[in-house]
């Protein structure tokens, strides 16, 4: 797609897009000093917690010091904006009454997204919504509420469910049908032969290597497949970010996972279009049209593949099929199905197409078509005792003792699974063995929410 000359004939404005970033920590700073690079976009405003970490981003960018000012109220910050500043605040309304073509929503908190996202929305601004926390549990509410005011919410390329949506739509449109899509894993396992282990970022697990253990034929695959997750059990196969991502292309897209755990096999990426392929030719899924997630075994001299995204897709016909595999395209044994993909994200970098898109030609970069399909849930990994705090941690954001799961989405009441990050930051108000899903009663009643009022919102119109 030529971007340049979609915006030159049909564009909406011949300015520069104007946004405001909430949340400027490794993707925010990634932005803003893309857009240093760009004539096209100007980051009017920055957010954070700290604004001495924002001082110290627009610095590193190379602002110079009478290019930035810190405002605490909206008509301050309307000031600085028209003179030309950049403004910098620790509050999120500030930020978002400066008249920007765009918010970028990229705080990693359910809550606050939800909260800023809504504010946006009021205020006439186009959301770029960075927060999966939040996407994953009130998406659609949110996009319904953007197009009813002639907006775009977007999800954010530079980040895995814009590009496997965008990958999506693509197949779709040449009428191509899809087997499984997902994503990898955030990391590789990197298989050393010299040391004979297998390392992924920030573990190491020693393997005992056969001739099988790196390749099989086709039609042992499968069986290859579940020995590789017994050998490896010890580095993580699963992690929450992967399943929320695909609980917002499940939104999106209509697809679904073939179980609630899915498979995630170990595999390398040759091997994606004979595995995630129904069971009665040798793969491991139910059935066509499917998500899954994959951890990426390679050597140290493959290229990555860590938290690309895939597509694997029925071949128009068998001969068409060894067309494919005679230009080195991966291929199943039956050539019958081809692997499409894109094994890179490059965050902030091409989070700009996110932003332009929306103000110059009304489109959103993911899908402006989103409607409750699965949610994030979550079951018990140990006994958890009542009172236990559900708070999401580290880079992952994974919340201690439990595990992620994608399952059918459904309206809240009582027993019905709590979304995983929902969750976060309440007190379990009973006992939930190992193993349980954890619902709705077993949290402590949430004091005033902004997520779960919209969420009760987007229950009652979906689902009336």
């Amino acid at each position: 797609m030529n971007y340049q000359e979609l915006f030159a004939r049909f564009g909406r404005s011949e300015r520069p897009a104007h946004a405001a970033l909430i949340g400027v920590g490794q993707f925010g700073r990634t932005l803003l000093m893309q857009s240093r690079r760009m004539g096209s976009l100007e980051l009017a405003a920055l957010c954070d917690l700290k604004v001495e970490n924002l001082i110290a981003a627009c610095r590193e960018a190379g602002l110079g010091e009478d290019q930035f000012a810190v405002a605490d109220s909206p008509s301050t910050a309307l000031r600085l904006y028209e003179t030309g500043q950049v403004v910098l605040t620790e509050d999120p309304d500030v930020a978002i009454s400066i008249p920007v073509d765009a918010v970028i929503e990229a705080t990693g908190n359910a809550e606050a997204g939800a909260k800023n996202a809504l504010t946006a929305i009021t205020q006439g601004r186009n959301i770029v919504l960075v927060t999966k926390e939040t996407d994953s549990a009130v998406g659609p509410i949110l996009a319904r509420k953007a197009q009813q005011a002639g907006l775009v919410l977007s999800q954010v390329d530079g980040d895995q469910p814009s590009l496997l949506l965008g990958l999506l739509s693509w197949a779709r449109t040449l009428g191509l049908e899809v087997s499984c899509a997902g994503k990898a894993s955030e990391y590789d396992f990197v298989l050393d032969p010299d040391s004979m282990t297998i390392r992924a970022e920030g573990f190491e697990e020693t393997a005992t290597f056969n001739s099988g253990f790196w390749s099989a034929e086709p039609a042992a695959l499968a069986d290859l497949v579940r020995q590789r997750a017994e050998s490896l059990s010890g580095l993580p196969q699963r992690t929450p970010p992967d399943y929320c991502e695909l609980c917002i292309v499940a939104n999106a897209s209509g697809l679904k996972p073939d179980r609630p755990d899915m498979h995630a096999p170990v595999v390398r990426t040759v091997e994606l279009p004979d595995i995630f392929r129904p069971k009665e030719i040798g793969g491991l899924l139910a059935g066509d049209g499917r998500l899954d997630i994959f951890n990426c075994l390679r050597r140290p001299d493959e290229i990555s593949f860590a938290g690309g995204v895939f597509a694997v897709l029925q071949v128009p016909d068998a001969a068409t099929g060894r067309l494919f595999k005679s230009k080195g395209v991966p291929v199943s044994d039956c050539d019958g199905y081809v692997l499409v993909y894109n094994p890179t994200h490059l965050l902030g970098v091409e989070a700009p197409l996110s932003i332009l898109v929306p103000q110059q030609l009304g489109l959103s970069t993911g899908s402006s078509k989103v409607e409750p399909v699965c949610d994030l849930g979550m079951r018990a990994a140990q006994d958890l005792i009542a009172g236990t705090l559900l708070q999401d941690k580290g880079s992952h954001h994974r919340i201690e003792g439990t595990e992620a799961l994608l399952l059918d989405y459904a309206a809240l009441n009582s027993s019905a699974p709590v979304p995983y990050y929902m969750a976060s930051g309440h007190r379990l108000a009973r006992d939930v063995p190992k193993g349980e899903i954890i619902t709705v009663d077993a949290l402590e009643h949430p004091s005033e929410s902004q997520l779960w009022t919209m969420r009760a919102e987007q229950d009652r119109l979906f689902l009336s």
